[in-house]
């Protein structure tokens, strides 16, 4: 038996990203993140998970989407 902490510790919390700004002609990392919070045109909306790294990759592409409140 695996007492692995994070592995039954879903919290259930979640944030919505919508995309305000288009990925051309930037970095390929900032479009490759936004693929990974599943946003890939304007006006998309994704509800992920809250986790430090889910608001480590927003935080990196802040300037092309916000964050809608519930």
């Amino acid at each position: 038996m695996t007492t692995d902490k994070s592995a039954g510790k879903d919290s259930g919390k979640t944030v919505k990203v919508q995309q305000i700004g288009s990925p051309m002609r930037r970095h390929h990392t900032q479009r490759e993140t936004l693929v990974g919070l599943k946003l890939n045109k304007i006006g998309r909306v994704a509800e992920l998970l809250d986790t430090p790294q889910t608001r480590g990759m927003i935080a990196k592409v802040a300037h092309l989407v916000r964050v809608v409140e519930k």
